[in-house]
């Protein structure tokens, strides 16, 4: 199991369109979901967050670093992936994701030279490593930049 296959049970999330406080018959009137009085029953209720004035646990956390909203999410694919394809393919964004090599571009897709490379390939990628585009080029391939 992994971070990214994680989702919710099945029949655990609703449709967000449900219509409350619309009368007996409907399952949710009267209080609308909202149980009988309380601070949190009336208008002005406190923001999600809020714990009655104690100092809230975003702000007793401590906080370290920096995201730096320039960063790119490569994704890095290596020449032994693309052994794989047939002699002569022409290796896209597309044709790894349709061979499972990836899952999802992000920001870009990248070819480092690790492993060998036995077929001539037409590669068009993001980037390359210098090792890498040396291996394709030196099988007759080639590698462009898109």
């Amino acid at each position: 199991m992994e971070l990214s296959n994680l989702r919710p049970a099945e029949g655990s999330v609703q449709s967000d369109n449900f219509r409350r406080g619309r009368g007996h018959g409907s399952g949710n009137g009267k209080t609308a979901g909202k149980g009988h009085k309380g601070q949190k029953a009336r208008s002005g209720a406190p923001r999600p967050g809020f714990e009655g004035g104690q100092m809230p646990l975003f702000r007793r956390l401590p906080k370290r670093g920096f995201t730096d909203i320039n960063s790119k999410n490569i994704v890095v694919v290596n020449l032994s992936a693309l052994e794989s394809f047939d002699d002569g393919a022409v290796v896209d964004v597309k044709a790894l994701k349709d061979n499972g090599i990836i899952k999802k571009e992000y920001d870009g897709v990248k070819v480092l030279g690790n492993g060998e490379l036995t077929k001539k390939l037409t590669v068009k990628v993001n980037a390359y490593s210098a090792s890498a585009k040396e291996k394709i080029e030196a099988l007759g391939g080639t590698a462009e930049v898109i």
